[in-house]
């Protein structure tokens, strides 16, 4: 009996060492997938960022492409504006009160969209000048002390689009 203990004995351990030997390449394995795992999910986070970036940013290019075309079709409107402007100047010695009204109606129904779509006039006149705003077309010396750096005439309208300015006032300066 003792020669069957004997040689049950060191077969246990062989057979531990095996397990270990088994347990050993698993855990590799493991640890290989767990590793391979972690840098997928690193990998699709990043993709994922990169990809919210990407899709923020688009959106904030159309939409800066719509203010731009929307801008740049206010801005072609603002010499028809102007004339408009001129033409009820004229029309105010005028005799022809259909004229006078039509002029008015279809300057005020323009005006009205255009104030819809965000285009504020700049109001210049009499006010101390402002390079921000103005634009000074000549300088004219001032009939009073209080009038030197006051805008004294508007030449153009100066009109702002959203806070920004589409177009600086053209004006007179006193000096």
């Amino acid at each position: 009996m003792e020669e069957k203990d004997i040689k049950e004995a060191p077969q246990e351990p062989v057979e531990k060492s095996s397990k270990k030997k088994k347990e050993n390449p698993l855990q590799k394995k493991v640890e290989e997938l767990d590793d391979k795992l972690s840098r997928e999910h690193d990998s699709y986070v990043r993709l994922y960022a990169e990809f919210e970036t990407f899709r923020r940013r688009t959106a904030e290019e159309k939409l800066a492409i719509v203010s731009s075309a929307a801008a740049d079709t206010i801005k072609g409107l603002l010499p028809v504006l102007d004339d408009c402007e001129r033409a009820i100047k004229m029309l105010e010695g005028s005799s022809d009160e259909a004229a006078k009204e039509g002029t008015s109606l279809i300057y005020n129904k323009l005006m009205e969209y255009l104030k819809n779509c965000g285009l504020t006039r700049i109001e210049a006149m009499g006010q101390k000048f402002d390079t921000d705003f103005h634009e000074a077309v000549t300088q004219f010396p001032a009939p009073s002390e209080e009038q030197k750096g006051m805008v004294i005439d508007v030449v153009q309208t100066g009109y702002l689009l959203n806070g920004k300015i589409l177009r600086y006032a053209k004006v007179v300066v006193g000096a």
